[in-house]
């Protein structure tokens, strides 16, 4: 194991990390009370007070929940593993970690002031060709590229290492850092394309129009393998960190990596299957993708595997008998194995979803219904984020030199069953409510008193009970922050790194080889889009006007 595995994350880069948990604090209370007024419009018991818009509120929930507060949680973390577990940051790496969240804050703040203002209320996507004011785009654009800008700081870290320590395997932790930043980066050449050289020409009045068809294809290159930029730090989590965490051993660093690598290869080159019900695409290379999608299973069930052999092998160490006895050893207690531990069984019926959403003939059925809205729910705010939270319970003190205390263990417990509890009732009721025909992206409506529509009441009445447990298990987290944070007793809380088990075969250095899997993804990403783009170029339909619906 490598020595700085045992040292503490340098105070420096404890600060860049701990500035991103503050934004994500501040972004998971207000697009979280963005989220439970949501909830609450849609039980028909409500109306919005102060002319606010239901569109504007989702919006606001979306871009600052799924975009801001995950990708700030994201680089933190990023930067905290890195400085870890490849050494402390340059000046210069650490001053780009600076000037990285400079310009996150600065891109987010422009684009909530447009949300405000009721000058963005485009939903969660930049969605053509509903338009949003320019100031919107350019503020996602410095989101964007601020997290390009802290990919560099963490390539160089990694570079540095590589040639102090020749021949020799990266650390686990910052191998699988590179992999996640390197395929966000490719991905969001995508959303830059369409932002830069579509989206803002037209929102500014310097075109009249805009390739929907082409934007939108653009844009899920891009709003896929978005999914596995949040998923992938949490199976870093998974693999390398939990095993600390109970007093057992990483299963296998091969098996982690290849399954790594198996994501950056099959995330980005599938997001067709998001586009399965819309004109312009041959329905072939929606084939092609659909396929390529159902490949994202492999490296899911290398996850499962893993994991549950690493819980095993635990428990046994432990005296265990019998087929489940390994299941009674697991520490239960700890809220920083239980609480991910939870998001990892989650993570099961989000994945099942994922695949009904992927097929060609189910995802007629579901596709415009609030089925999509609970599979996503179901996937991110419920596995992902409850592994977030976990590795906030820990993480936290280990940054500002505190303790994780019993009793913020106990109050931990129960913030993360709170959660879990509020998710099942919301996404469980979405899912059926969709089956039922019940439609996504919509405001409350009796539609003139439609039968079927007074079906779906009683399942959104359960969404807005769900979204109050949610909102309560909130400010239990931000109180379990704060005290994280600020008031926790002074100590050393253990930054916990696994260690491979000692009968695990020896990794190939073929795993650091970038031009290997770089130059792999590269070709199944031509292989997946450059036909499909070139017919959506050259057949595109009369470009369409921006629309402003609020």
């Amino acid at each position: 194991m490598n020595i700085q595995a045992k040292l503490k994350v340098d105070p420096r880069d404890g600060k860049l990390a701990m500035a991103h948990f503050y934004v994500f604090i501040v972004a998971l209370a207000i697009g979280g009370l963005a989220g439970l007024l949501q909830t609450f419009v849609r039980s028909g018991k409500f109306e919005l007070p102060f002319g606010i818009g239901y569109y504007q509120l989702l919006t606001l929930h979306g871009v600052v929940l799924a975009l801001v507060m995950t990708t700030f949680f994201i680089m933190g973390f990023l930067h905290a593993v890195v400085s870890k577990t490849a050494g402390t940051y340059t000046n210069r790496q650490r001053t780009l970690g600076w000037i990285s969240f400079a310009l996150l804050t600065i891109g987010t703040i422009m684009a909530a002031i447009m949300i405000l203002l009721n000058e963005a209320s485009v939903l969660y996507t930049f969605y053509a060709p509903l338009q949003a004011h320019a100031v919107f785009y350019i503020g996602l654009t410095l989101v964007v590229v601020g997290s390009w800008v802290g990919s560099a700081a963490v390539f160089m870290k990694y570079g540095e290492w590589r040639k102090a320590n020749p021949g020799q395997s990266s650390p686990l932790l910052t191998f699988m850092a590179v992999i996640t930043l390197m395929m966000w980066d490719i991905a969001t050449i995508g959303v830059a394309t369409t932002v830069l050289f579509q989206i803002l020409p037209w929102s500014l009045g310097l075109v009249e129009t805009i390739n929907v068809g082409l934007s939108r294809t653009l844009f899920w290159y891009f709003g896929h393998p978005l999914v596995y930029f949040w998923l992938l730090p949490a199976y870093m989590v998974w693999y390398a960190i939990i095993p600390k965490i109970i007093g057992g051993k990483i299963f296998s660093d091969s098996l982690a990596r290849l399954s790594f690598v198996l994501l950056l290869f099959f995330s980005i080159p599938v997001g067709l299957h998001h586009q399965l019900v819309e004109p312009g695409i041959d329905p072939a290379w929606k084939f092609i993708q659909v396929i390529l999608t159902f490949l994202v299973v492999i490296p899911s069930l290398m996850t499962a595997f893993s994991l549950f052999a690493t819980f095993e092998s635990y428990g046994r160490s432990k005296g265990a008998k019998g087929l489940f006895g390994w299941f009674k050893k697991l520490p239960w207690g700890d809220a920083r194995f239980t609480i991910p531990f939870i998001g990892m069984l989650g993570f099961i019926p989000g994945g099942a979803g994922g695949i009904v959403n992927a097929s060609h003939q189910m995802n007629q059925l579901v596709h415009n219904t609030i089925w999509i809205t609970g599979h996503f729910h179901m996937t991110v705010a419920f596995a992902v984020i409850l592994t977030f939270y976990g590795v906030a319970y820990w993480l936290i003190p280990h940054l500002t030199g505190r303790i994780l205390t019993k009793k913020m263990n106990k109050l931990a417990m129960i913030q993360g069953i709170t959660w879990t509890i509020g998710m099942l009732f919301m996404s469980t009721s979405m899912h059926i409510q969709g089956l039922l025909g019940g439609p996504r992206r919509s405001a409350f409506s009796d539609y003139g008193g439609s039968a079927q529509a007074a079906e779906w009441v009683p399942y959104q009445i359960a969404q807005a009970v769900g979204g109050s447990i949610l909102f309560i298990s909130i400010i239990l987290m931000i109180y379990v922050f704060i005290n994280l944070a600020f008031f926790a007793p002074k100590g050393e809380q253990e930054f916990p790194v696994g260690e491979v088990a000692k009968g695990a075969e020896k990794t190939p250095l073929v795993f650091d080889n970038w031009k290997l899997w770089l130059g792999i993804s590269a070709i199944l990403i031509v292989f997946a889009y450059t036909l499909p783009l070139i017919d959506l170029i050259q057949n595109a339909p009369p470009g369409s006007k921006g629309f402003k619906l609020w």
